[in-house]
């Protein structure tokens, strides 16, 4: 962040010894009320439409009784940067409130295949994650070109349209909407003179700002130094090489005659063994996921993997399925932990609901590896529910995008339900549309309620039953065992109270129809 040191210095006073005075309480306030005072007079000098451009909208009225407390969104709201801040120093106690500035950032992106729709709602999803990460968009440029620039990503010419873009905005960022070679970014950087990262890198960003888990972090790491791995930059002292003894021409002395390791190149080691020793962290959580999930097919109990598109609305479905209280927030990513709730159908059938990490067009690969351990839920699911926002401009876009990861960790053949989910904001000619597409779906509403009643009945004809008919006769001392076809793995078709026991006509798992082998009646 660039200071204003000479202004800084100017409105500092400072004592004979050079310390700074103590501040009384209304000093403070006065600082906080001039801030607050600058930030009111340069909203009430933007643009009205450009007040209300985010590609996010912060409403409060996207929660319901069924999503809890939220207060990990509090906490997470608490820590937002704030919009707006100088970045020039009146007063020495100001200094506290740089960090909460903005980066402000320019778009860019290639319009190489598909409509000119397709373009401009890939560049509004990139703002979008721009937001979530914290940053304030302020502009973004398109250009049509059938691939990219080998040096520069754009043509010559646009580079030097964004470049002008970014000094009229006083942009410090520009975000690239495509994975960028490092000679490429090397040689916009060069052009525009200010940071450029692209895509990869911002959802990798926004998954280490949100990862609250150990194994989510873990996971997070070890794909940012993947990332990193081939794009470390070697210059000036980074290229002197490391020696021992007499360093010179005429007489190194011992341990320096061969060529030595650049810094750049210890670097590199050193991310290798990190990434390595994550490797290790990771597969040694791996264990304790797999007992948990060996237990759950262990006792037959049926799972259903909620999945889709980030920001489809996975955690307020959760929420209002099993209230179970998981963050709900308008942004990209924001849960990225899977959430595994205990539920139950009408007649009695008991089953699990995961909510798993989002998916996003051009996932980063380096993410589907290191997230593949979570997204095993999926793969060994017995349903999914594919939530899809039917208020997104192109829907069948995120169909598409979420089908290419799940062929990824090896899902597809696992039964998919589509919820056509924000029915009551989405257009009925697209519902309509989608409803035409997808034979198997249901169309409801997370924040309403509209449609629950007939996506629970979707699961309990979707999950795995229990598949064994027998007729038992039960004694009466025995009530343990009529007691155990109680449970949730059990379905009880008839119950009689005769003589000598209790007659049930049920239908069980293979597993508990060993058990009952003695009470049999029909053979």
């Amino acid at each position: 962040m660039t200071i204003n040191n000479s202004r800084a210095t100017d409105s500092t006073d400072t004592s004979a010894n050079g310390s700074t005075p103590e501040l009384s309480p209304s000093d403070i306030q006065g600082v906080i009320d001039r801030i607050l005072a600058k930030d009111s007079a340069v909203e009430a000098k933007a643009p009205a439409d450009k007040q209300q451009g985010r590609a996010l909208a912060l409403g409060d009225d996207e929660h319901s009784v069924h999503d809890g407390d939220q207060q990990d969104l509090e906490e997470r709201r608490a820590l937002r940067r704030v919009a707006g801040l100088s970045t020039e120093l009146e007063d020495v106690t100001e200094v506290e409130y740089r960090q909460l500035r903005l980066e402000r950032v320019v778009l860019a992106g290639l319009w190489s295949e598909g409509t000119a729709a397709d373009a401009e709602n890939s560049l509004k999803e990139l703002a979008a994650l721009a937001e979530t990460a914290g940053s304030e968009v302020l502009d973004g440029i398109i250009q049509r070109r059938l691939k990219p620039d080998p040096g520069t990503f754009l043509g010559s010419g646009k580079a030097q349209e964004l470049k002008d873009i970014v000094t009229a905005t006083g942009a410090d960022t520009v975000i690239v909407d495509s994975e960028l070679a490092p000679s490429q970014r090397r040689g916009l950087e060069d052009i525009v003179k200010v940071k450029v990262i692209d895509r990869t890198a911002l959802i990798l960003d926004i998954f280490a700002q949100h990862a609250k888990s150990r194994e989510g972090k873990a996971q997070v790491e070890l794909a940012q130094l993947e990332y990193l791995l081939p794009r470390l930059r070697g210059w000036g002292e980074s290229m002197s090489r490391q020696a021992g003894g007499q360093v010179g021409s005429a007489s190194a002395g011992m341990g320096s005659r061969g060529p030595g390791e650049t810094k750049i190149e210890l670097d590199r080691r050193k991310i290798r063994t990190r990434m390595a020793k994550l490797r290790r962290e990771i597969a040694g959580m791996k264990p304790a996921r797999e007992t948990k999930r060996a237990n759950r097919h262990r006792n037959s109990v049926p799972s259903v993997a909620i999945a889709g598109y980030t920001n489809a609305g996975k955690s307020s479905l959760l929420n209002r399925l099993t209230d179970a209280g998981v963050l709900v927030e308008n942004a990209l990513f924001a849960t990225l932990d899977p959430t595994i709730r205990k539920a139950q159908t009408e007649d009695g059938i008991g089953y699990t609901l995961a909510d798993t990490v989002g998916f996003v067009r051009s996932l980063p690969t380096q993410l589907v590896e290191a997230f593949r351990s979570t997204l095993e839920e999926v793969a060994d699911a017995d349903l999914i529910l594919h939530v899809v926002d039917a208020s997104h401009p192109d829907p069948e876009g995120q169909i598409a995008a979420v089908r290419t990861v799940l062929a990824e960790v090896d899902a597809r053949k696992v039964p998919e339900i589509i919820v056509l989910n924000k029915a009551d904001a989405a257009d009925p000619f697209v519902l309509e549309r989608l409803r035409q597409r997808e034979s198997r779906h249901v169309v409801v509403s997370a924040r309403t309620g509209e449609g629950i009643p007939e996506l629970l009945q979707a699961i309990s004809e979707g999950i795995p039953r229990p598949g064994v008919d027998l007729e038992l006769l039960v004694p009466y001392e025995r009530g343990d065992v009529v007691s155990r076809l109680h449970q949730e793995d059990a379905e009880i078709l008839s119950l009689e109270h005769g003589e000598s026991g209790t007659q049930l006509h049920v239908k069980v798992r293979e597993g508990l129809a060993a058990e009952l082998e003695q009470f049999v009646t029909n053979g």
